[in-house]
């Protein structure tokens, strides 16, 4: 069994309200060694070196090996545990913030699978090491720590571009993406040209997948996620109908008010006291 060690770092305090790191860390576990069951205020990710261990979201039980990372979500409920004969070794960083979930959406980590198992391990131990050698208390040390964090996700990212590129392509994989796209870009002045452009097919044969897969065309999806958001914006924020508009990629307020007015039946400046009335 390998010698036991931990070396950590946590961030006391830091004024990056876009992606922060709040500990990093480098550990060989006793047998038997567990955290939770408990929730993290945060996103956690751990990448196993060697050993094993287990790890469980809520029923769900994964046993992990060499290779494998495991992403924890904020107040998610887990547990994990490092094996009784071959404990594990892990890296592990937590971070979060506003840029932190969008980030996240792109790694290979889903809802229905918070494990991976990476094809190149290596590169990903190296970038995690380099969050924990840039450690320090200063303003230059969170810097330099976030941009390795930035390229860690990335190198996740290219990974999941290149496991997408190995499965075959089928419509429904099509229309994941393209609604991946339309989450992460409807704010912005986007084409169904674009999104169709983005995940590798043409607009018709987009349009097809579409209306198979979901019952609408992807101009009709695109649409009804941008209301859908409005309508957070409305209830949740102060911002007015045309700061709205422009948040979800309308940047015509009357042609926005109209588009609304026919999805929900009441223009955008009634929304509200509508909503109270027939929630």
């Amino acid at each position: 069994m390998a010698e036991t060690y931990k070396q950590s770092f946590r961030q006391d305090y830091t004024d990056n309200v876009e992606l922060s790191i709040f500990n990093c860390g480098l550990q060989s576990c006793e047998p038997g060694h567990f955290w939770g069951p408990g929730v993290r205020d945060h996103y956690l990710i751990h990448l196993v070196i060697s050993g094993k261990g287990s790890f469980t979201v809520g029923q769900t039980r994964y046993e992990l090996s060499a290779g494998d990372l495991f992403l924890v979500k904020p107040n998610q409920l887990i547990s994990y545990c490092a094996d009784q004969e071959h404990p594990w070794e892990y890296g592990w960083v937590g971070f979060n913030g506003a840029f932190a979930n969008k980030l996240i959406k792109q790694t290979p980590f889903s809802e229905h699978s918070p494990v991976f198992h990476s094809p190149n391990p290596k590169l990903l131990q190296q970038s995690m090491r380099a969050i924990f050698e840039a450690r320090g208390p200063q303003p230059q040390h969170e810097a330099a720590m976030v941009g390795h964090l930035y390229l860690f996700l990335s190198q996740l990212m290219e990974q999941t571009v290149k496991e997408d590129a190995r499965a075959a392509n089928t419509s429904s994989q099509y229309v994941h993406g393209a609604i991946k796209y339309i989450q992460f870009n409807y704010s912005h002045n986007i084409s169904i040209d674009d999104i169709a452009q983005a995940v590798g097919v043409s607009r018709s044969h987009l349009y097809r997948v579409f209306i198979s897969n979901v019952g609408q065309s992807p101009i009709e999806y695109l649409t009804h996620y941008r209301i859908e958001e409005a309508c957070c914006l409305l209830r949740q924020s102060q911002l007015s109908i045309a700061e709205i508009a422009v948040s979800v990629g309308f940047f015509d307020q009357f042609y926005f008010s109209r588009v609304f007015k026919k999805a929900k039946g009441v223009p955008p400046s009634r929304y509200l006291g509508h909503h109270i009335h027939n929630p």
